[in-house]
């Protein structure tokens, strides 16, 4: 499939370049009626039969049958691929190509997948085959061998391009290596490494690859922790630290532990609070809340005790309480962090902390009362204002429950507190239903990028190993959107004939669209007996799709042609077009 950045380049040079200018440069062109004729430069002829179309900005040549748009004649002509033809018409009409345009994005990914893979390696060898300060500050924070192996974490040398030499030697291509963020370029253009004099954690994403790294300076120096830029293979807001080795422990038992850093991870598991995992920064995301959803609803978040550690809790909670979790909020009460805590107290304590942790409500209403004075008439009234527009984010059977809590708490009636509170909801249901009527159609426009069709096929294959063989003559273009086609990869990976499949494996393989509209798909009843009916109907609506593409390029072609024409080519085009059109009516 080509990217949104392909596309668009391509529709502005075709915007702004003429192919008759084009093709004029080395073609002699003469108007033959609406259309122009020249000797087709393609193969050897006398008689003109290669045709150009200045309103349909197309060509065909009905000797050698070779025919497309501008770009198809310079790749051609020119003997170029497809990128090579685009940066060629950009240099000349002035279009400003975008970075990494034509390549394939799977392709692209890829590249930059492995580039990360054997940093991985050399940072892990680093750390073992030679003396650094790396391991030994790794075993003073108390991490055992095993733990160390498990994270497969490493160390970045001093030396100014150790890595970056390395991977050059190894034939990678020193802009992808900046790309990904291994590699920096001086002022002066000179490649080093980003990555120096630091203990490193590689970052994976739940399909176990690698997607970047953080690197923790030893002793003093700023910043403390330096992380991979975002890339391609590594964008933090769907992902999570740790998860890679800990979602079959969050499974287990059914909760998550949500911790801020690196060493809070690794400390907890080797501990044996393995149902952990860490926020890549303190600002949770949407979709790493629905990341987490995969594995479990119950969430406990562990931040930091200090002022930024409970602001970020605060606004986590929000985050995963909208994505309909079960969230509750843990406060360290002996240790600034959950590293610190575990060393010092152990896995019990840290446990009885667990289950102690403040629901959703009572932890986004303790921290606002640290706010006001309740003692003061005038800041309970106050307080209760706001606590009443937290009241308002919950579910109604919650809000009842913290109405007669705030009364309790506030000497204030519980029907004063809620007539305030339905007051507050008159004032936000406007804006509420604004924003439904934004996600619908949000929604809609995703789902209309999958035809119906595609849907119905690969809910198929999630029934059925059968369904996943695809007949050979349309085998390569079945799936017409990103979605669908990166769900059929996933299915084909994972799949050994038995059903049901592991949906938790096929969503590791997905970005976050494209697991979004696989829940659609997953939620699709087929009725039963009639499995292979829909299969039919299915393959039948998308080879009619790909044979009206056809037809409409045989009309295009037939438009193009006139009295030098060859009635031999033009009677083969309309015997096609005839057979298609039969077919198209059965």
């Amino acid at each position: 499939m080509a990217r949104n950045s392909d596309i668009n380049i391509v529709d502005e040079i075709k915007s702004r370049c003429n192919i008759v200018d084009v093709v004029g440069r080395v073609v002699p062109l003469k108007r033959a009626g609406s259309n122009f004729k020249g000797v087709c430069p393609f193969h050897n002829e006398k008689t003109p039969s290669f045709v150009v179309s200045e309103g349909k900005q197309y060509f065909n040549c009905f000797g050698c049958n070779t025919k497309g748009d501008l770009i198809t004649f310079v790749e051609k002509y020119y003997g170029l691929e497809f990128k090579g033809a685009v940066e060629m018409l950009c240099k000349e009409y002035g279009i400003k190509m975008p970075e990494n345009f034509g390549v394939s994005t799977s392709k692209h990914k890829d590249e930059l997948y492995e580039i990360n893979r054997q940093a991985a390696i050399f940072f892990y060898k680093a750390m073992r085959e030679k003396p650094n300060p790396g391991m030994p500050y790794m075993k003073k924070r108390g991490l055992s061998d095993e733990t160390l192996r498990d994270f497969g974490i490493g160390y970045a040398d001093d030396s100014w391009s150790s890595l970056t030499d390395y991977l050059i030697s190894k034939g990678f291509d020193k802009d992808k290596l900046v790309e990904v963020g291994i590699t920096s370029i001086s002022k002066k253009g000179t490649y080093y490494d980003k990555f120096r004099g630091r203990v490193m954690f590689p970052i994976k994403n739940t399909a176990d690859k690698v997607i970047g790294f953080g690197g923790r300076i030893i002793g003093d120096g700023e910043p403390k922790y330096l992380n991979s830029q975002e890339s391609q293979v590594f964008l933090k807001k769907n992902n999570l630290y740790g998860l890679n080795l800990t979602r079959k422990f969050v499974s287990e038992a059914d909760q998550i532990i949500l911790v801020e850093g690196y060493m809070d991870v690794i400390s907890l598991y080797q501990a044996g609070v393995r149902n952990v995992s860490a926020s890549l920064g303190t600002a949770l995301t949407e979709n790493q809340a629905a990341l987490i959803k995969r594995y479990t609803k119950n969430v406990v978040l562990s931040y930091d005790a200090d002022s930024a550690g409970q602001q970020a809790a605060m606004r986590g909670v929000d985050i995963l309480y909208k994505a309909d979790c079960r969230v509750s909020v843990l406060k360290v009460t002996d240790g600034k962090d959950p590293d610190e805590f575990i060393k010092k107290n152990g896995r019990g304590a840290f446990a009885e902390l667990v289950k102690n942790s403040l629901p959703f409500g009572d932890f986004k209403l303790n921290f606002i009362a640290r706010g006001f004075d309740l003692n003061d008439m005038q800041q309970r009234i106050m307080y209760l204002e706001e606590a009443v527009k937290i009241l308002h984010e919950m579910k109604p059977i919650e809000a009842d429950f913290y109405i007669k809590k705030l009364a309790a708490q506030t000497g204030i009636s519980k029907e004063a507190i809620k007539r305030e509170y339905n007051m507050a909801g008159d004032l936000g249901n406007k804006a509420q239903a604004s924003q439904m009527i934004k996600d619908q159609s949000k929604k809609s426009q995703t789902e209309e990028n999958m035809p119906t069709a595609e849907q119905d096929l690969i809910k198929l294959m999630l029934l059925d190993h059968k369904f996943t063989s695809l007949p050979s003559d349309i085998k390569k273009n079945v799936f017409n959107s990103t979605a669908a086609s990166s769900i059929y990869r996933a299915i084909l990976e994972i799949d050994k004939g038995d059903r049901p499949l592991d949906m938790n494996r096929i969503k590791d393989r997905l970005d976050q669209e494209a697991v979004d509209m696989l829940a659609k798909i997953d939620d699709k009843i087929v009725p039963v007996g009639k499995e292979l009916e829909i299969y039919k109907d299915c393959i039948d609506h998308i080879r009619n799709t790909l044979m009206e593409a056809e037809l409409e390029e045989i009309v295009l072609r037939l438009s193009l042609s006139d009295e030098s024409t060859d009635p031999n080519d033009v009677a083969d085009l309309m015997k096609r077009q005839i057979e298609i059109q039969k077919l198209l009516k059965r």
